[in-house]
């Protein structure tokens, strides 16, 4: 009952009253980012979705307009000098994923879920199909973004991606969304370049 119908419901409430509190914070951030780097504040990507069925995830952009197109960062030839100073901000604490509530209230993500992989993370995809972690909604976090974040190996990460979504309930995503916080206002865990830093933008 709770997958079917209420983690849903949750899911849209908690989105509602996030935009209600912050709506001025996500005024902020678009400004700063177009007075930084020129162009669409907001980047739509291609992502894997629910039983890896695509879908376009929205970001704040926090990489220059000039960035080679759907290249992970890790990949990136000097990435560093890609970032845009307030991208940088951006990152450091997760920033750059807030304009997904409108993901969620479309019904593409849940607030909590794997972290959906760019639709060519062929070694990410590969390594979830053996431990059945595309059949849940991915999420804004999840179980494995609180053991670690992008010091995970991708082996790892979808291991633990893989045993959320056989055990999923309200406590576990409760424990999720408390479990993030801490790490994210601290940003712990934030490697820039490693394997989860191919989850940003091109």
């Amino acid at each position: 009952m709770y997958k079917k119908f209420f983690k849903r419901f949750f899911s849209i409430v908690l989105c509602v009253l996030g935009l209600l509190l912050t709506w001025w914070v996500y005024l902020i951030l678009f400004l700063a980012i177009k007075i930084d780097d020129p162009g669409s504040a907001l980047f739509k990507q291609k992502r894997i979705g629910k039983d890896k069925k695509y879908f376009y995830i929205l970001k704040f952009r926090s990489m220059r307009m000039d960035t080679p197109h759907d290249i992970p960062t890790h990949l990136l030839e000097d990435p560093d000098r890609y970032i845009t100073r307030i991208g940088r901000f951006l990152r450091k604490y997760s920033l750059d994923e807030l304009p997904q509530v409108f993901n969620v209230l479309k019904g593409d993500m849940a607030f909590v879920g794997p972290r959906p992989a760019l639709w060519n993370q062929y070694d990410l995809i590969e390594e979830r199909d053996k431990h059945h972690a595309h059949g849940a909604l991915p999420g804004i976090t999840g179980w494995a973004q609180i053991h670690g974040r992008d010091e995970l190996t991708i082996e790892k990460k979808a291991e633990l991606d893989g045993w959320y979504v056989q055990h999923q309930s309200f406590w576990l995503d409760v424990k999720c969304l408390f479990g993030t916080v801490l790490p994210v206002l601290l940003a712990k865990g934030v490697v820039e370049g490693s394997v989860e830093s191919s989850d940003k933008e091109e």
